[in-house]
């Protein structure tokens, strides 16, 4: 199994998807853009799927022997890595939210 190529292939296609993702999420966060920004935002998950996709198939052609175990171990490790990427970009990326219902001043001089 050629290693260095599966990790090497692997990080690419998951920084790829995950970025691509991360990077459309965070810009259409404006609460301005209406439905389109939905829509778009919701297909930007198709994305990281292509990638995953590409990077096994990529493998897949690339590879003399075993390619089968090769193109699952590739697309298994891009899954992993991309939704780590997802997690940690959303956990880093996390914008304070306001409160519907501000809380209320008591008088303190009863």
């Amino acid at each position: 199994m050629r290693l260095k190529l599966l990790i090497v292939v692997s990080l690419l296609a998951a920084a790829a998807g995950a970025g691509v993702c991360l990077a459309v999420s965070f810009f259409l966060s404006e609460p301005a853009r209406g439905q389109a920004g939905g829509w778009l935002a919701a297909s930007s998950f198709v994305v990281p799927l292509v990638a995953i996709t590409y990077a096994a198939f990529f493998l897949y052609r690339h590879t003399a022997r075993r390619r089968t175990l090769q193109a699952a171990s590739a697309a298994l490790l891009t899954l992993i890595l991309t939704l780590a990427a997802l997690l940690l970009g959303s956990a880093l990326a996390r914008r304070p939210v306001r409160e519907l219902v501000p809380a209320p001043i008591h008088n303190l001089t009863d």
